[in-house]
């Protein structure tokens, strides 16, 4: 019996902004490309790079938030590698002395959490017959998280990297797009019969969840049958082909050795701890609520159903809409409203990535919406009519109601008019009623619907109803 493990190693670009050793702008899918560019992000011999302090500032934040180790003191390295897309030569980043040591996240075990500047972006053009580079994502402030490798599944790589990314979210600290990749999962895969670990193979650039899982699962299963026909694991790096949901060899592994790591003469040594705000009391303070701690509390302390709960806990602006609607609305039926609305009806129009909100959805037009419901103005198709338009749109509900002419019908007098048809018009299911089948109201509320367009609050119709079928 084979035992997979899993060490992952995930990439994020943080929102900062400028980049991490220059000052051109930090926007890497800028267009046209090359914008963004200066002799230091570009490698010209004799440009002097300076760190950027935010950058740090999000890497300690990050550790703090996993209940690592921060350090007292770092330094930063060239680690020499050859592509095109890397013009020094090297890239600087961090080896034996990162910022974060010893963290932990979904169970999972952390070795280090360290900062580097991102590489230019090639990218191959068929029409020129070549390959060009933008160097705008180049020196973009980087994140690099290192696992331990602990896990035996796809699912629970899955499940660490989606929490991953709704943490930097949480913090602010990144946007972790994937499919823009802003964040990036890297796999270290093996599979063995006993405790000692068998031959790794890296797995690089895995831009979803969907090809997180879908390579991982069949590198497990590719070193299962090489190994059981005989065959030698070579030490290499792959690459995901998503249509023909294989992996395939890009080059053998490199060792760190092969990399040259050296310190970084151009840069200083940096004592964090002598920084104003780097100590662990003042960074726990900028800490907000994570999303597991989120979760625990909408569950035990707000009743919604689990699933909800995570619908809201996976897209920070849905929560943070969710937290203010309910802080505004003080009503027993507010948390449940709130909740369905925006689990349903406003995440069906979100991204796929579920990170980008659209500006009309906010807590006061969600407050407003709530308040036209529990008030009795509005039917709940007359909501999810006006959701759509704040999606498009945005604007005011109660403008929006009242253009579109979407409040709901309660006047007794012209409901009642309106009921006396319905009647007259099914006296079979009137009889039926009167019979004892009282399930047939709900046929008749609906007539009442129909009559009106949708418009007739069905509280005050059944009422009417029952009123009106009760007389002798």
């Amino acid at each position: 019996m084979y035992t997979p493990t899993i060490g992952l190693e995930i990439h994020a670009e943080l929102l900062t902004d400028s980049k991490l050793f220059c000052g051109c702008r930090n926007e890497p899918n800028e267009v046209p490309p090359n914008t963004h560019i200066c002799p230091v992000c570009v490698g010209y011999p004799g440009a002097l790079p300076f760190l950027n302090k935010q950058a740090v500032e999000h890497v300690l934040r990050i550790g703090t938030a996993l209940n690592g180790t921060v350090a007292t003191a770092t330094e930063f390295d060239r680690k020499h590698y050859f592509y095109p897309d890397i013009p020094k030569g090297y890239q600087i980043s961090q080896y034996p002395y990162p910022l974060i040591q010893k963290a932990k996240l979904a169970g999972v075990g952390i070795q280090r959490v360290h900062l580097e500047e991102d590489t230019a972006k090639s990218s191959h053009d068929v029409t020129a017959q070549g390959s060009v580079i933008d160097f705008n994502r180049s020196g973009v402030p980087l994140m690099e998280l290192v696992t331990d490798p602990v896990m035996h599944t796809a699912e629970e790589a899955k499940h660490f990297a989606e929490t991953l990314q709704m943490t930097l979210r949480y913090l602010e600290a990144a946007r972790a797009r994937m499919e823009w990749g802003e964040m990036r999962v890297e796999a270290n895969i093996s599979v063995s019969k006993t405790e000692k670990l068998g031959t790794k193979v890296e797995i690089k650039n895995l831009n979803s969840f969907k090809a997180v899982t879908g390579a991982i699962e069949f590198e497990i299963q590719r070193h299962i049958e090489a190994l059981e026909n005989g065959e030698r694991i070579v030490q290499e790096t792959r690459g995901w082909n998503e249509n023909t949901g294989k992996t395939f060899s890009q080059r053998l592994k490199e060792t760190s050795a092969e990399y040259r790591y050296m310190p970084e003469p151009d840069l200083p040594k940096y004592r964090i701890d002598t920084v104003p705000g780097w100590d662990a009391v003042s960074l726990k303070a900028t800490i907000p609520e994570l999303p597991e701690q989120k979760l625990k509390r909408y569950i035990e302390e707000t009743e919604i159903p689990e699933g909800q709960a995570d619908i809201l806990v996976r897209h920070k602006q849905l929560a943070d809409v969710f937290d203010g609607t309910i802080a505004a609305v003080r009503h027993k039926d507010a948390v449940r409203l709130t909740a369905n609305y925006l689990s349903t009806d406003v995440m069906q129009y979100m991204e796929t990535d579920g990170e980008t909100l659209f500006d009309g959805i906010t807590v006061a037009t969600i407050t407003e919406l709530i308040q036209l419901i529990i008030d009795g103005e509005l039917s709940s198709r007359g909501a999810k009519d006006i959701i759509a338009v704040l999606v498009q749109d945005g604007g005011s509900p109660r403008t929006i109601a009242e253009q579109k002419g979407l409040f709901q019908q309660s006047d007794e007098r012209v409901l009642g008019e309106i009921v006396e048809r319905v009647v007259r018009g099914h006296t079979d299911m009137v009889d039926e009623y009167r019979a004892g089948k009282e399930q047939v109201l709900k046929f008749l509320v609906g007539q009442v619907m129909k009559e009106t367009k949708g418009s007739a609050n069905p509280e005050v119709a059944s009422e009417l109803l029952k009123k009106h079928l009760n007389k002798k």
